[in-house]
């Protein structure tokens, strides 16, 4: 009896396993090899010249101690310096050096040694923009080698690539990896997020270094990983080569770079917008800013923008990008549905140099856009119930309030004494202590941190 309960098992099962079509790869795979015993697979002369492009960079900022005092810290008369390590990469022969901002923010010296070299050069800034965590230095030297730059367009996922850098300052090294996503945004980190993903590893030190494909040609600029230790984990993101070209090219140019700003916040069309919406892709508009252009030309709440100048809108990220690459006073052409009707709407792009700023943000730095906290603006900035306080929306880039250090997306959260949890009790705490240094204390992503003002 149970030889038949076994049997009838057994032909349950095999009945089971064969009612699915699976799509079976072939048997007996092809094992590749070096194609004889003498043979050693290697990616070497598809690196060997990206070596050579990719720079160690370091720098020396002077910070100011504190004396310690009950009440607020006042900087001394005394100075420290602060050294960091980071890497660069060539992108032309007469000395122009793209790295990260966060590598060259705020230093006072930067210095540059060129592989397999030990004389240094020293770097002058051409320009810096923190929104997408770019800069371009330039040494005086002539016939560097330049590295090449691959078109993002032939990017895919699986993609053999290589980190080339300076990690913890060991020197020129270079890690193996693949392309694990592309078009990564959300991770949180900068204004602009177009991230190409990779299991490379990135360590501190590999900042501003090379992403390269197996023949060697640049298709990114590593910038972060994600860890809980410090160490790699196998998450790390580098700016993706087209905007590494479009980003370098303006900084060259002009110095700076100057976005187009519509004056909007939205959101993705997620599962629960998609039943009020006949397009199920683009960006929801939730809110206009006043005198922004968004109010002017007509934009209301519950827009679906789909379409910017012909270019269709993947999404609130690809919206946010798409802006951005167009200039201030440029006209753009949106395709906007409304209660389910399509509507063609002209607008004119201004900057966000011109925002108007709160009045009560000017009590306490110039340069900064403060917002209530509410459910809408909780979901918005993905800032949790038990957070109280009010979100700082904006900056002014090159502003007293971002050179103090104040980020936007920070919340404040206490002034002095003080809980803030409203407008109203950010006026008051701010008139209580008006042209006396103050302790602003703001909660940045989970991690509470004190800015002192005057």
């Amino acid at each position: 009896m149970k030889k038949i309960l076994a049997l009838t098992s057994l032909v349950a099962i095999t009945l089971s396993a064969n009612a699915i079509d699976f799509n079976l790869a072939k048997n007996d795979p092809k094992h590749v090899a070096p194609t004889s015993v003498n043979e050693v697979l290697s990616f070497h002369n598809s690196i060997k010249d990206v070596m050579q492009s990719v720079v160690n960079i370091s720098t020396t900022t002077k910070n100011s101690t504190f004396k310690n005092s009950p009440f607020y810290q006042i900087p001394s008369p005394r100075q420290r310096s602060s050294h960091a390590l980071g890497s660069g990469v060539i992108v032309s022969a007469d000395g122009y050096i793209v790295t990260n901002n966060h590598v060259v923010e705020n230093a006072d010296d930067i210095t540059v040694t060129l592989p397999k070299s030990k004389e240094e050069y020293s770097a002058k800034v051409i320009g810096t923009d923190k929104e997408s965590d770019l800069a371009v230095i330039k040494i005086q030297a002539k016939n560097l080698p330049a590295i090449k730059l691959a078109d993002a367009k032939s990017l895919e996922v699986g993609d053999v690539v290589f980190a080339v850098g300076n990690p913890f300052g060991v020197g020129e090294s270079v890690t193996q990896g693949i392309i694990s996503a592309l078009n990564k945004n959300r991770v949180g980190i900068n204004q602009y997020e177009n991230f190409i993903q990779t299991d490379a590893s990135i360590n501190p030190g590999n900042s501003g270094g090379a992403l390269v494909d197996s023949r060697g040609a640049l298709i990114g600029i590593n910038s972060v990983i994600i860890s809980r230790s410090g160490g790699n984990n196998g998450i790390g993101f580098a700016i993706p080569i087209d905007m590494v070209k479009n980003i370098t090219t303006k900084l060259v140019d002009n110095g700076k770079i100057t976005r187009g700003y519509i004056g909007v916040s939205i959101s993705d069309v997620t599962k629960d917008y998609k039943p009020v919406y006949n397009h199920k892709k683009g960006a929801v508009v939730i809110t206009t800013e006043k005198n922004s252009p968004a109010e002017k030309y007509g934009i209301q709440r519950g827009d679906l923008i789909y379409d910017v100048n012909g270019k269709s809108v993947k999404n609130a990220s690809d919206l946010k990008q798409q802006i951005a690459s167009y200039k201030p006073d440029q006209n753009v052409t949106l395709k906007v549905e409304r209660n389910k009707k399509n509507l063609t709407l002209k607008v004119v792009l201004s900057s966000r140099d011109t925002l108007a700023f709160d009045k009560t943000t000017k009590e306490i730095l110039s340069g900064m856009k403060i917002v209530a906290l509410n459910n809408q603006i909780r979901y918005q900035y993905r800032i949790p119930g038990n957070i109280e306080g009010v979100l700082i929306e904006d900056i002014k880039p090159l502003s007293r309030a971002e050179k103090v250090g104040f980020q936007a997306g920070d919340v404040i959260i206490q002034v002095e004494d003080k809980p803030i949890v409203s407008l109203q009790d950010l006026q008051e705490a701010l008139k209580a202590h008006k042209k006396q240094p103050k302790r602003i204390y703001i909660n940045r992503y989970g991690t509470i941190l004190m800015l002192v003002i005057k």
